[in-house]
């Protein structure tokens, strides 16, 4: 490739709506163009790119047995409502209709085009396991896109989905996947952790996240480094704190004016916050009937909705109105407690709490919060359930030491689905002794324009972006000095750029006739990760310089040792 012939189109400055360093990048380094909101242009340079991490997963998902196919982007009504999707999935599901009236969805994933694929084509246990996938454009109607591709709303998604007899082949499946994940990530040259996670809105029994690890990443990974447990915040389990002692105060009623924070109220009573209990009301309504539950958590620990929800009686919570507080508990929020509600109370404590002893709470009266508060002697003993963020230095739930916390973006995601879908949409096979059974499904999502924002949130520096070697847009570029004035010069070039492609090496020559200091400034912003400079004076005296995108300066190469170099640091 020649520079004079390609499109290089970069900037000096980030346009203001670009937010985190992987979007002000890309636009400056010419890879992206913002259409609409959330909706880009993938430029030539950016192209490159996305191609280079679809060639690694297409090789190590055909390596892995899965099967190409190319399933609509638009995908009719009745399939989602067969799962019961459409209503569920809500407005981030893009809703269209044809001339005709007829409703589609412009597809965020495809588990019901492909079920029902295989519900037709499938019908004999001889024809298992069988796993498809496709890479397609996926649109979600994100309420606030941002971020660049980080989360737009038009993307593009690697989709796998397997079909097995019973659980032992989906889990055997399932490992498959995980490990060509492991393999592709390890590919793409990034330093990335997969955890056990929560499998939300997609459903099924068993799902693991894959992360790259970044200091900008939005999710919060919890790991053990002593161990193999990692898991993400949503999905980590929390361990109770210390043993319940005996109590040794008295229950009383304790003024404290205006305190409606714990915070406040540890520093008015000079009691460490980590002996108060806060409260949160949520109320669950079922055919016209309420239900009141009072969560209790240790004043400096965080709620954690996703385990919530999984509580039995919880799955369809809401925060309760003020209204509802002060017909139920008889007290404005912030003096909420477990002692002495109005009404009938769920209470549910977790594992902390329930092994707190001589607790501060709210008395269900404003201005007043109870101390020396005791589960069995002043309140009965609660439900107690999980229901906390972990914190770092809590016990890792494998009992091989305490467990960390570092910063990740998800760019793919493994999930055990077993027959949630195959049973809603009647996908069965015939087994050996000819009776239907349900399919037993795993699906395996990769985001691969997600993996260029994320790859470059964890690679880049104060010129722009340090891509690893096999997602770059070229591994190599040439950069002659006044090559338009030099024929020893235009000759090196063109020699050693054949030979470099004779290699097998993805090179790029920068003929522009531009100013080192301009051409410089362009490779190092769109971030290849090789230059070899080619200038009169090193030929002169045999060598040519090369400089790693990451490397503090330059290094003389002779220049007939220059390929066989290169193909060294490309490991070619």
């Amino acid at each position: 490739m020649r520079a004079s012939r390609f499109f290089i189109s970069t900037l000096k400055e980030a346009p203001s709506d670009a937010e985190i360093v992987s979007h002000q990048l890309m636009m400056r380094a010419g890879m992206i163009k913002r259409l609409g909101s959330g909706i880009y242009t993938y430029m030539p340079t950016g192209l490159r790119v996305i191609r280079k991490v679809e060639g690694i997963i297409r090789e190590e998902m055909n390596r892995a047995g899965a099967i190409e196919l190319l399933m609509p982007l638009v995908q009719p009504a009745e399939l989602w409502q067969e799962t019961g999707r459409w209503d569920k999935m809500g407005p981030e599901l893009m809703r269209v209709k044809d001339r005709h009236g007829r409703e589609f969805a412009i597809q965020p994933t495809s588990e019901e085009v492909i079920t029902d694929v295989v519900r037709s084509e499938l019908k004999s246990y001889r024809q298992l396991p069988v796993n498809f996938y496709h890479i397609q454009t996926k649109f979600r109607d994100e309420r606030r896109p941002r971020f660049g591709l980080m989360r737009g709303r038009e993307f593009t998604m690697k989709d796998a989905y397997s079909f097995d007899r019973d659980v032992a082949g989906m889990q055997q499946s399932y490992q498959t996947m995980f490990d060509a994940y492991s393999k592709i990530f390890t590919r793409f040259g990034l330093k990335f952790r997969a955890v056990a996670a929560d499998n939300g809105a997609i459903g099924g029994t068993g799902s693991h996240e894959f992360h790259v690890i970044a200091s900008t990443g939005e999710d919060a990974l919890v790991y053990c480094p002593d161990s193999d447990f990692a898991a993400n915040m949503e999905a980590a389990e929390a361990l109770s704190i210390g043993e319940r002692g005996a109590a040794n105060q008295p229950l009383a009623k304790t003024s404290t004016p205006g305190k409606t924070k714990c915070e406040a109220v540890a520093e008015l009573l000079n009691v460490p916050l980590q002996q108060h209990v806060k409260s949160i009301a949520l109320t669950v309504e079922h055919e016209g009937k309420k239900t009141y539950f009072l969560l209790l958590l240790r004043a400096d620990h965080e709620l954690n909705e996703i385990k919530v929800s999984k509580v039995e009686g919880l799955k369809d919570f809401r925060f309760s109105t003020e209204a509802e507080i002060q017909e139920v508990y008889g007290t404005v929020p912030g003096y909420l407690g477990p002692i002495n509600t109005r009404a009938p109370v769920v209470v549910v404590a977790d594992r902390t709490v329930a092994n707190m002893a001589d607790f501060i709470c709210g008395a269900n009266e404003a201005d007043y919060h109870y101390t020396g508060a005791n589960w069995g002697r002043d309140v009965a003993e609660p439900l107690v359930a999980d229901l906390r963020n972990v914190v770092e230095g809590d016990a890792s739930p494998d009992g091989k030491g305490v467990l960390a916390i570092e910063r990740g973006i998800e760019v793919g995601h493994v999930f055990q689905l077993g027959t949630a879908y195959s049973e809603a949409m009647g996908a069965t096979f015939l087994d050996e002794n000819g009776k239907p059974a349900p399919l037993q499904m795993g699906c395996y999502g990769i985001g691969v324009t997600r993996i260029l924002g994320a790859a470059i949130e964890q690679n880049f520096d104060d010129k722009g972006i340090v891509w690893p070697d096999s997602i770059a847009p070229f591994e190599l570029v040439l950069c002659p000095m006044g090559m338009d004035r030099s024929e020893m010069v235009k000759e090196q070039v063109e020699k050693l750029y054949a030979d470099l492609q004779a290699a097998g090496i993805d090179v790029i020559v920068d003929d522009r006739g531009l100013r080192p200091g301009a051409m410089f400034a362009d490779w190092e912003l769109i971030g290849v990760p090789h230059r070899v400079v080619i200038g009169e004076r090193g030929l002169k005296e045999g060598n040519l310089e090369y400089q790693g995108r990451r490397d503090d300066a330059a290094t003389s190469v002779p220049v007939d040792e220059m390929v066989a170099f290169i193909k060294g640091k490309l490991g070619k």
